[in-house]
């Protein structure tokens, strides 16, 4: 029973070890690994559940795009500040709820007529040219102004070697709040102070990009040194509400615009979805020219952006490969707006591993109680439950990866069904080799079928002992020659134990000449006295006939004597280590052995003890009379007639 036990135990360990490689792999796995894969399969959970989610009416958004066509009709960037002011007094005049500018207007103007009069004045020294440059064209003081008319954001990057002030905005944390994981740089390469001073906000450009390369966060907060300021579309959203600045709030980490109040992560970024609606997009030279119809612009949140490769503002984004990165902006504006703030919770990474443990010991165990094709459904549908549980908290802006009990889950059910599968393999082949040379191939396969119908570590049961031996094979074997002898005998084995396959019988052992079977062992046999009777007929007409021809004939092999008797005897596995062998121990299997012998007495062929008589029809046998056997006593025995 104990190795019966541990054999059970081996799709179970195979099963629990292949969860726990799963497991081990991925934590032993190098970390930016880890983050890739994990948000690939974050961007697919949030596209497929982008059309679950209801929200409130998102803002009117649009981009004013400086696209190839603009360049060429336009001019070459970069375009002169006299131009883009041109273009923001365009946008303010259609009156945005907000405009941001995702370019880096950095250092102050060269090009306009009054910086080159500045600029030559100052390497000559002339003073008529000095005094010339105010009443020329000035591209700073033409922006600054068209800054200045409408609520506009300017924008600048986080550079650890800049030196640039950039404009403080209000950001108010009530006591004891953070935000811990926040990016940081120790600098700043921002527009000049004429510009900074003229516009209604500044946000961060700075898009951070991800181990994979691909753009998916857009910050709402970054930290300059030791000071907070907000990103471009978080500044552009505070402008558009009329709020003054920000307001933080701990327990949970909360951010208030206005009227408005959304979760922060840790870490200041917004976790874009890949997918949403497009954004109306103006092109910059159409609207210059008088060419487009600035009442798509009114109300909006517009961003003033590049499209063209020239500008660099191209990034590779799960959205797209070359994604504008004002179109990046535009989509935090609109999930900030709409509530859509996708979260990876602290208690996350823990659940996932405790759902692998605990989907690895489901699956060990749905391996091991039900049927293949049941198991396998139930797997599938349990792996389908995880991906929906995970999918259904993405569209609550939970994110949970479900890959590692799902991976966990499925290694640890295979590895359970294929090792009990060889399992069962192996132990089907070792019972074809311990019953198919003593049993009919249909009873080996009922056995090999239900192995659970044979009971191989001892039973008490009925069974019909069948002893036969051949007379006078003592002097056979010594006037015949070897090889006759062996090729007689294994002629005569492979016929009598034929038949008694035939009949239901198993063959228990080969010893010298003599065959012993048992019917009714090891499984069920009805009638089983009657079938021995008839094996013992049928094995003395093949037996005759096979002594009588060939070498059996030149050999002069003897006549087979038979005993049969039926009784309770014990059955089952006797012998040691791999000695094992099925055998029945018990007063029929005597009786039988010593009517075997008491043929020689009686002159008969077939000697039928009392008990398997009456069980067999009547007319089917003859008395051979009363008989005194050693330790039992007087014995009626029967041949058949």
């Amino acid at each position: 029973m104990a190795e019966r036990r541990l054999r059970l135990s081996r799709p179970v360990a195979a099963g629990g070890l292949a969860g726990l490689v799963v497991i081990l792999f991925v934590f032993l796995a190098p970390a930016s690994w880890r983050e890739t894969q994990r948000e690939q399969i974050f961007d697919l959970m949030l596209a497929q559940v982008a059309d679950w989610r209801t929200h409130p009416p998102a803002p009117k958004l649009a981009i004013v795009a400086i696209d190839a066509a603009s360049l060429e009709a336009i001019g070459p960037w970069p375009w002169r500040r006299e131009t883009l002011a041109r273009l923001v007094g365009a946008v303010s005049a259609a009156k945005p709820a907000a405009v941001a500018l995702d370019l880096l207007l950095a250092g102050e103007d060269t090009r306009s007529p009054a910086a080159l009069a500045r600029r030559l004045a100052a390497e000559t020294g002339n003073a008529a040219l000095a005094a010339l440059a105010p009443t020329l064209e000035d591209g700073d003081g033409l922006l600054a102004d068209a800054l200045a008319a409408g609520p506009v954001v300017l924008g600048w990057v986080l550079d650890p070697r800049g030196r640039d002030a950039v404009a403080d905005v209000p950001v108010l944390a009530r006591e004891g709040t953070a935000v811990p994981a926040l990016w940081r740089e120790q600098g700043a390469s921002a527009p000049p102070a004429t510009l900074a001073m003229a516009a209604a906000g500044a946000g961060t450009l700075s898009l951070p990009g991800d181990d994979d390369g691909l753009v998916r966060r857009v910050p709402l907060f970054v930290a300059v040194g030791d000071a907070m300021h907000p990103g471009l579309a978080l500044e552009a959203m505070r402008l558009a509400a009329g709020a003054s600045g920000y307001l933080l709030s701990a327990d949970p980490l909360r951010l208030t615009i206005g009227e408005t109040t959304r979760p922060l992560p840790p870490d200041g970024l917004l976790r874009l979805v890949p997918a949403g609606p497009a954004v109306p997009v103006m092109r910059a030279s159409d609207l210059l020219r008088g060419g487009a119809d600035p009442a798509t612009l009114a109300g909006a949140i517009v961003f003033i952006g590049g499209v063209a490769p020239e500008l660099g503002a191209l990034r590779a984004s799960a959205r797209d490969p070359l994604t504008p990165s004002s179109l990046l902006h535009a989509q935090a504006v609109r999930q900030i707006a709409t509530g859509v703030m996708p979260l990876r919770p602290g208690w996350a990474a823990g659940a996932e591993w405790a759902l692998a443990l605990l989907a690895t010991v489901a699956a060990v165990t749905l391996a091991r109680a039900l049927r293949p094709a049941v198991a396998a459904v139930a797997l599938v549908g349990g792996l389908a439950l995880v991906a929906a549980g995970a999918a259904g908290l993405a569209a609550g802006d939970r994110l949970i990866d479900p890959r590692l009990p799902m991976a966990a889950a499925t290694l640890a059910f295979l590895a359970t069904s294929l090792t009990a599968f060889s399992e069962s393999r192996w132990r089907e082949a070792r019972l074809r080799r311990r019953f198919e040379q003593h049993l009919a191939p249909g009873v080996v396969e009922r056995i090999v079928a239900d192995p659970g119908s044979l009971k191989l570590t001892g039973e008490r049961r009925e069974v019909t002992a069948l002893f036969t031996d051949i007379e006078g094979f003592t002097q056979t074997t010594r006037e015949a020659g070897p090889e006759q002898l062996v090729a007689v005998l294994d002629g005569y084995f492979e016929g009598v134990t034929r038949i008694v396959g035939e009949h239901g019988g198993m063959v228990d052992k080969l010893v010298g000449d003599a065959v012993h079977a048992l019917f009714n062992a090891p499984l069920d046999l009805g009638e089983h006295p009657r079938r021995a009777l008839a094996c013992a007929v049928a094995i003395l007409d093949w037996t005759e006939a096979y002594r009588a021809v060939g070498l059996a004939a030149k050999i002069g092999l003897g006549r087979t004597r038979q005993g049969l008797e039926t009784g309770i005897a014990i059955v089952g596995d006797v012998g040691v280590g791999a000695k094992l062998d099925y055998t029945a121990h018990g007063e029929a299997v005597n009786m039988a052995a010593r009517l075997e012998a008491l043929n020689k007495e009686l002159g008969s062929s077939i000697c039928v003890g009392p008990v398997a008589a009456s069980r067999c029809d009547p007319a089917r046998l003859r008395p051979l009379g009363t008989v005194e056997l050693r330790g039992v006593g007087a014995v009626a025995v029967s041949t058949p007639a």
